[in-house]
């Protein structure tokens, strides 16, 4: 394997692990910690608000000192510190202690999308095949959170569920920086300042303000919704797909499938396959973005959110399964796209940075959707939260429409 392809590697393993670490407690704090800790779902999800916050907060500071220092150097610091914090977060014995593992994991988690997205898009070319590949990636991190945490769950505990990737993480983050450490050795050096280009005119300013406008307002809006539905998903299917799960566990038991294949990780399980499979649309999203653009893309992509969150409400077993893939393949297919119109319209030296911007916004109403989907749940149920994610995609829908035909180049 040469360098760049090991280097493309490194970053998609990246990817893959910070999703997988910001979701572990999803699933935990569904399928074991309301029962074992006697907390309702809604009051365990607080703690797990301040760790989202600052996978928010510290996503400027961390693209601002990848362009000063090193992106490679931060992306070692990226895999060994947040391996470090899930395990010490495996420690926990309350909900406060857990809260601040929580917290500390979001810290680190925080340095993958400024800095590794900003690496694939300037390094490679293709930039919505490489943006897609990479989300898919990041993708089957969430769904691996479901699988890999309800089969722990089962079998040896959640504790190991934060404790075995934290391991791996270290790992990976060590052989990271031996086979990156003449690029983190040579980043100490930043380049020249740019010399400044031609003044923009008029239009073209207004056409960038609008396509940043749009790019803030349909990031944290769909951010909310994807946080509403990766985050609740195994809730929802604890719910709704319960008696299901136990019928395919007696099932595989009585055809001897080695290990516990309790409730828990069939859960898991399902969520994996809903996760698993949404996350491809990914990579027709992103072959769709280098011929078509961004606009046609995201109206569709947001247009099959809004038919499946409308009929999502009632059901249960195989038709909700049927309905949850429906919504998750626009909340994954919407995952590119931001970050495509970023690549194309920031300049190279600007794209760390640009990028901690939208992950602050984005994260921040990653944050801001926990207590709207406790406060939901506790009040109403799943039910109306669906109907609230399919209003929020309206908006997404009305917003795009006023996206120019063709991007303007990176200024």
């Amino acid at each position: 394997m040469n360098r760049d392809r090991l280097h493309f590697l490194f970053l998609n393993l990246g990817h893959f692990l910070d999703h997988l670490f910001t979701l572990i407690f999803a699933t935990v704090a569904a399928l074991t910690l309301s029962r074992e800790w006697g907390l309702s779902y809604g009051q365990l999800i607080a703690y797990a608000t301040p760790g989202f916050f600052a996978f928010g907060l510290f996503s400027y500071p961390a693209g601002w000192l990848a362009d000063k220092w090193s992106r490679d150097g931060m992306m070692s610091v990226f895999f060994i510190g947040s391996g470090l914090a899930s395990i010490a977060t495996s420690f926990a014995a309350t909900p406060l202690q857990i809260g601040l593992g929580l917290f500390v994991i979001g810290i680190f988690a925080a340095i993958y999308h400024p800095v590794g997205l900003a690496m694939v898009v300037s390094k490679w070319k293709n930039t919505g095949m490489r943006l897609a590949v990479n989300g898919v990636w990041g993708n089957l991190g969430v769904a691996s959170a479901a699988l890999l945490t309800g089969y722990l769950i089962d079998n040896t505990g959640w504790r190991s569920a934060f404790l075995i990737p934290g391991a791996v993480s270290i790992v990976i983050g060590l052989a990271y920086t031996v086979a990156r450490w003449p690029e983190i050795l040579e980043d100490r050096h930043p380049s020249a300042r740019p010399v400044a280009g031609p003044p923009m005119s008029a239009d073209l300013r207004s056409i960038l303000f609008r396509i940043s406008m749009i790019v803030f307002l349909t990031t944290a809006v769909s951010s909310v919704i994807f946080q509403a539905t990766t985050f609740a998903l195994p809730k929802v299917f604890d719910e709704r797909l319960r008696g299901v799960a136990a019928s395919f566990s007696s099932w595989l038991e009585a055809f001897g499938v080695p290990g516990n294949t309790d409730v828990a990780t069939m859960i898991g399980a399902f969520a994996f396959i809903v996760f698993a499979v949404a996350s491809m649309a990914q990579l027709a999203v992103g072959k769709a973005l280098d011929l078509v653009g961004p606009r046609r893309v995201f109206m569709v992509v947001a247009a099959i959110q809004i038919v499946f969150f409308f009929i999502m409400p009632g059901l249960t077993d195989g038709l909700a399964f049927a309905a949850a893939l429906g919504f998750m393949l626009g909340a994954f297919g919407q995952i590119p796209i931001n970050d495509y119109m970023i690549g194309k319209v920031a300049t190279g030296e600007a794209r760390a940075r640009a990028y901690g911007i939208r992950y602050v916004v984005s994260f921040s109403a990653l944050a801001a959707a926990l207590p709207l989907i406790a406060f939901v749940h506790e009040n109403w149920g799943f039910d109306v939260l669906f109907r609230i994610l399919a209003a929020a995609d309206f908006v997404i829908l009305a917003a795009v429409s006023l996206l120019p035909r063709k991007l303007p180049a990176a200024a």
